[in-house]
């Protein structure tokens, strides 16, 4: 199918591209890497009067490291620098693994983080590694910049805290302690398909192998990805072993009213999400050694 018929323009600084969305209002589109949103196009899901290409704006894309370890990626940032980049592999190493389960490298190379992020899919890794990562988003519009936590930007189903006028900027992603852990665990129906369930934690263990900290993400099991705060209190303070991760599964599985759908089904989502939490701990316990930062 073809796409309905729309005006294009490609602003060369943030400030013109929210002076455009401010000029044209809810007829306008934000165009960032597209793969979502030419398909929407496509099958006339959306008739924007305007698109407003982002793509010619230098300063949302790339990643810089800051002083105390933070990381600092534009929201234009393609999905396949975080699948390639060195220094990822190194600070965001649960961001590097989960980049290979994101569809497609045809799609990586051109699917954006902001992109994703504002999209919102339940099913979508990004909005569930921000909120493993207790990663904030920097909002801008003509009303000025905000800062908000991951968790109160993702609202719900294909909704986010966004408000009309405002641009998804860049994304803050707090340095890694050392000794955390890490783990990221999926299942979908084929190599490249939305997940059906997957879970991303990580594990803060100090020197003397206790848990310090804990968060654990399930996502594509409900309408949003859930951050299991409850569960992941339940492993501080603790040394981990096979029976707290089992129990800690188990409340995992309890906390989501899980949805069903073409896809698959609640009570199956459900044995995927305790599934799926064991063998991410599992994984964060045993893997490679964390790389301490100097």
């Amino acid at each position: 199918m073809k796409p309905p018929v729309f005006d294009y323009v490609a602003p060369t600084s943030i400030e013109q591209a929210w002076r455009l969305l401010e000029l044209h209002g809810e007829g306008a589109r934000l165009l960032a890497g597209g793969q979502s949103l030419m398909a929407a196009l496509n099958f006339r899901l959306a008739a924007p009067g305007i698109l407003i290409d982002l793509n010619n704006i230098e300063v949302l894309s790339g990643v810089r490291l800051e002083a105390d370890g933070t990381l600092v990626a534009g929201a234009m940032t393609r999905h396949r620098f975080f699948e390639t980049s060195a220094l990822i592999r190194e600070r965001l190493p649960l961001v590097h693994r989960a980049m290979a389960s994101v569809a497609h490298v045809a799609v990586r190379n051109r699917g954006t983080l902001g992109g994703s992020l504002c999209y919102s899919d339940p099913s979508a890794e990004w909005p569930a590694l921000c909120l493993a990562c207790d990663a904030q988003v920097v909002v801008q519009g003509a009303g000025g910049v905000r800062r908000l936590a991951a968790r109160d930007f993702l609202l719900n189903l294909f909704t986010t805290a966004l408000a009309p006028g405002e641009i998804l900027t860049e994304v803050i992603f707090p340095a890694w302690p050392r000794g955390r852990r890490w783990g990221f665990q999926e299942v979908s129906r084929r190599k490249g398909d939305f997940a059906i369930v997957g879970v991303a934690c990580v594990l803060d263990i100090d020197a003397g192998g206790l848990c310090e900290d804990a968060r654990i993400v399930v996502f594509g099991a409900s309408d949003s990805p859930v951050l299991l705060s409850a569960v992941a209190t339940g492993l501080a303070r603790q040394r981990l072993g096979d029976a707290e991760v089992h129990r800690a599964a188990r409340c995992a599985r309890d906390a989501i009213e899980c949805r069903s759908d073409l896809h698959a089904s609640a009570d199956y989502r459900s044995e995927l999400v305790q599934a799926l939490t064991t063998r991410a701990l599992q994984q964060a316990l045993t893997g490679p050694a964390p790389i301490p930062h100097g």
